[in-house]
């Protein structure tokens, strides 16, 4: 064998042992695979990550643009209070995320029939409460053909005070009957909830008991059929309203079905519109049509309120549990008035659901087979 044939290698020290090392293998082409698989992951997480600052920039946007539109209505709102009913309001302390607050709703109830036309009254007294730190809310309905005291204007119907004074002797008057001192107040248009009602997509309203109304708001053009009309039903249970329907269903002042019914039902019906309407705005699905609707949420109020307060009692009331709400009434004995109407004549129960409604006393329903008594109840419509 020649020396270029020999499989190995000769030193002067002598031959290595072992065979001859092998030449590199060649690189496999599969690599460029490897590393266009490799660049496709940061390439997926850019895409996720432009996703996701586009959705929270979007979202910014439209909390922007819901705040501004409700804001500017808020504002409005604000414009609508008479300077002097503001300046009556004793101070708030705090937030009202974190703090008891007392608000007054005067509601009207949108009769605007001849023989009331000028009758500027409140037809709708309520007393708002809330507990943030117990999660409960407390309402206070008083009769509006309650006889009290008006400052300044002797005895009368309670409505009859924003008749003679306006809001700020409507509110002094309630606090003279009370004791209690609002912190803000709120001005209600019944007959402009429809719009608002509307615009949420209308309201469930969970109806204590059947009801058959007296002729009124006929929806026919011609007597004759008006004549032949029975009047307004409402179903017992849970069910959808429009603006309009919930409006009539809290202005019924007779259920022809139940005679024992009387004005403090009429009261509750109206609580339960209120409540029902309020859980609505405060609801996931308004959120998303705040830039559309914002304005017109405020549109029949005249308040103090600010956007920032209004939307921190919407959280209190969000957070808030049903099944603990208080419902209260201050009641009386019927007496009759001396134009031919009727007056209710308080009694020493007002001044217990007073207490009960301040947090002072344990609750308790108002007194068995009275018509007209006060007391409260937890979770449910004194009507």
């Amino acid at each position: 064998m020649a020396d270029g044939d020999k499989p190995y290698r000769v030193y002067k020290g002598g031959r290595a042992k072992g065979k001859v090392p092998s030449p590199p293998r060649p690189e496999r082409q599969q690599q460029p695979k490897l590393r266009r698989a490799q660049s496709g992951r940061p390439r997926w997480r850019r895409r996720a990550g432009l996703t996701a600052a586009a959705l929270a920039i979007l979202l910014v946007v439209w909390l922007a643009a819901s705040y501004l539109a409700f804001r500017a209505g808020v504002e409005e709102a604000n414009d609508r209070l008479p300077p002097a009913v503001a300046a009556s309001l004793a101070p708030q302390e705090g937030l009202l995320l974190s703090n008891p607050s007392l608000i007054l709703l005067l509601g009207t109830d949108g009769d605007r029939t001849a023989a009331r036309s000028d009758a500027q009254r409140s037809d709708s007294i309520l007393l708002v409460r809330t507990d943030p730190k117990r999660h409960r809310i407390a309402y206070l309905s008083i009769p509006r053909d309650l006889r009290v005291e008006i400052p300044g204007h002797g005895t009368n119907k309670i409505n009859a005070a924003f008749q003679l004074g306006g809001p700020a002797l409507a509110m002094r008057t309630v606090t003279a009957l009370t004791g209690l001192q609002p912190n803000h107040v709120a001005m209600v248009d019944f007959d402009d909830f429809r719009t608002v009602i509307d615009a949420l997509g209308g309201i469930e309203v969970d109806v204590p008991k059947p009801i058959l109304s007296n002729r009124f708001d006929c929806p026919y053009a011609t007597e004759a059929r008006c004549q032949e009309w029975q009047g307004w039903r409402f179903e017992k249970g849970k069910q959808e309203m429009s603006g309009k329907r919930a409006l009539i269903y809290s202005r019924v002042r007779e259920n022809r079905l139940d005679p024992a019914e009387n004005d403090l039902t009429r009261g509750s019906r109206q609580q339960a519109v209120v409540e029902a309407m309020t859980d609505k705005i405060v609801g996931p699905v308004t959120f998303f049509k705040l830039p559309f609707i914002g304005d017109e949420l405020v549109r029949p109020l005249a308040t103090d309120l600010s956007a920032g307060q209004l939307l921190q009692l919407g959280w209190v009331k969000f957070r808030a549990n049903a099944g603990s709400a208080l419902h209260c009434r201050l009641g009386g004995e019927p007496q009759s008035s001396g134009d031919g109407g009727a007056v209710l004549i308080g009694t020493e129960e007002n001044a217990a659901t007073i207490a009960m409604f301040s947090g002072l006393s344990a609750p308790q329903p108002p007194p068995p087979g009275t018509t007209f008594g006060a007391g409260c109840l937890v979770g449910r419509s004194t009507g």
